[in-house]
């Protein structure tokens, strides 16, 4: 069978490759292109492979019944649509945001949650694109999203078995990705359900799966590359306290930097699955091993 692979800029992400590191920033930049650049370099620094935005048009994602609601924001007391205003980067932002990742070698691609989001981002030649989870069901922006012709990660949280079974009908095998998760923020331990992995690349054997993780700790994202995991996601955060819908459930860059090492070691401690006697055994064998006796003929 052929090997379940999709390339993603100059990367291939499943069978075979190393696990694809992905540090969701999200809007954890808080609309500050500064924040976005530290967060890059933290990404960076901890060995990532990519870093990931979100690009909504608020009008179009915003139920209208929540447009005038208030909240309290590091802007004052706003309502939610001028609060989604303010995180939302332009077409200045993006492209300094893609001159600084091209400057510091890493990735970047965003999950579009609505049509025009889809064609702002067109502008900038992403890697990949990422269906939200609560986009799943979008099948408008499903297919626009497969007519671009780019690798599509398919995140399931929110959705049955069956949702995702229609999405990927929708979009096809060829050039999708899958990842488990549960849209909780942050997510319990007993509602993670990391043999989802295995479910679905028993079910969808071409596809390469991985896991989007929102959890607070390091072990299950671990566990999930020890599932198979082709590709993880983690939330990055400067600091877990800062304001922010995402932050508590967010990975700070000294724990990223962790995860991304312990994720390389589990690679090389998997190995190939081929049982073998190691070079450095044989020392232990002549030491420890008790010779057969010979049988008479």
């Amino acid at each position: 069978m052929k090997p379940a692979k999709v390339k993603a800029g100059n990367r291939f992400i499943g069978d075979g490759e190393p696990v694809y590191i992905i540090a969701e920033i999200g809007i954890n930049h808080n609309g500050s292109v500064e924040l976005a650049k530290k967060l890059i370099d933290g990404a960076v620094f901890a060995g990532c492979d990519a870093v990931k935005f979100q690009k909504r048009t608020p009008e179009l994602c915003v139920p209208r019944d929540q447009w005038d609601i208030e909240r309290d924001t590091p802007w004052g007391r706003i309502t939610y649509l001028e609060y989604r205003h303010k995180v939302e980067f332009g077409y200045d932002e993006y492209k300094e945001i893609d001159n600084y990742c091209r400057q510091k070698g890493i990735d970047w691609f965003a999950s579009p949650w609505d049509e025009a989001a889809l064609d702002f981002l067109e502008q900038f030649d992403p890697v990949l694109y990422k269906i939200a989870s609560a986009s799943l069901t979008d099948d408008d922006l499903l297919k626009k999203m497969k007519d671009s012709s780019r690798p599509i990660m398919l995140s399931t949280g929110m959705s049955s078995l069956e949702e995702v079974e229609q999405a990927v009908k929708l979009l096809g095998e060829e050039n999708l990705m899958i990842a488990q998760s549960t849209s909780t923020y942050p997510c319990k331990l007993d509602q993670l359900n990391l043999k989802v992995i295995s479910s679905y690349k028993e079910k969808f054997p071409k596809v390469p799966v991985g896991y989007s993780g929102h959890e607070v700790g390091l072990a299950p994202t671990l566990a999930a590359v020890a599932l198979g995991a082709a590709f993880v996601e983690r939330h990055i955060t400067l600091d877990r306290a800062m304001w922010g819908t995402d932050q508590a459930a967010s990975v700070e860059i000294g724990g990223m930097f962790r995860l991304v090492k312990d994720i390389r070691d589990i690679e090389k401690a998997l190995g190939d699955g081929m049982k073998k006697v190691y070079d450095s055994e044989f020392g232990n064998i002549k030491k420890l091993r008790r010779a057969k006796k010979e049988v008479p003929v």
